[in-house]
C-alpha cells in the first residue's frame, strides 16, 4: 500500500498525478493538495489569491460603516477605532456623502528592541439622495462618527406606500 492511499483527500474521485519519488514523501503530496484546495477556493471569485482586485477591495474596506433611513432621515455610523475627530473629514457633494482620513500608528519599545509603525489614508463614499444640505450633522465619540442626513420635503412626499393583496 503506498502511503497516499492513507490520506482521506487524496483520493476524492480525482486522480491525482504522482511524479516519481513524490509517492513516498506525505509531506510533498500535503503540500500539493493544499495548493489545489486554495487554488479552488480562489478560483471561484476569478481572481488569484492575494491579488489585488476591486473585489477584495471593497469587500475588506474600512472603515466599517452601517447605513439607515427612516422616513426622515439617513444615518450614516462608521467605526473608526483608534482614531480622534481630528483625523477625519467628512464632505458632501454632488450627492455623495464621502468619510476620509488618515491613521496613524507608532509603537516603540526599547527595551526589546523593535519599532512599529502603521500609516495608511482611507476614504469611503456612500451615494445619498435628496438631503438637506444645510441640516448635515456630524458627530464623533468613542471612535465612532455618526453622520445625520435629513431628507428633504420632497424626497418624504415621494415615498408611496403599496398594499400587499
Amino acid at each position: 500500500m503506498a502511503i497516499r492511499d492513507l490520506i482521506p483527500w487524496s483520493n476524492r474521485g480525482r486522480e491525482v498525478s504522482v511524479r516519481r519519488g513524490e509517492d513516498t514523501n506525505p509531506f510533498l503530496t500535503l503540500h500539493r493538495e493544499m495548493n489545489r484546495l486554495f487554488d479552488d477556493v480562489f478560483r471561484g471569485f476569478d481572481l488569484g489569491p492575494f491579488g489585488n482586485d476591486r473585489f477584495l477591495d471593497r469587500a475588506m474596506g474600512w472603515p466599517n460603516i452601517e447605513v439607515s433611513e427612516t422616513d426622515k432621515e439617513v444615518k450614516v455610523t462608521a467605526e473608526l477605532p483608534g482614531l480622534e475627530e481630528k483625523d477625519v473629514e467628512v464632505e458632501l457633494a454632488n450627492g455623495v456623502l464621502a468619510i476620509r482620513g488618515e491613521k496613524k500608528t507608532e509603537t516603540e519599545d526599547k527595551d526589546r528592541l523593535f519599532s512599529e509603525r502603521y500609516y495608511g489614508r482611507f476614504e469611503r463614499r456612500i451615494p445619498v439622495d435628496d438631503v438637506e444640505q444645510d441640516k448635515v450633522a456630524a458627530s464623533f465619540k468613542n471612535g465612532v462618527l455618526t453622520v445625520t442626513l435629513p431628507k428633504s420635503p420632497t424626497a418624504q412626499q415621494k415615498v408611496k406606500r403599496i398594499a400587499i393583496k
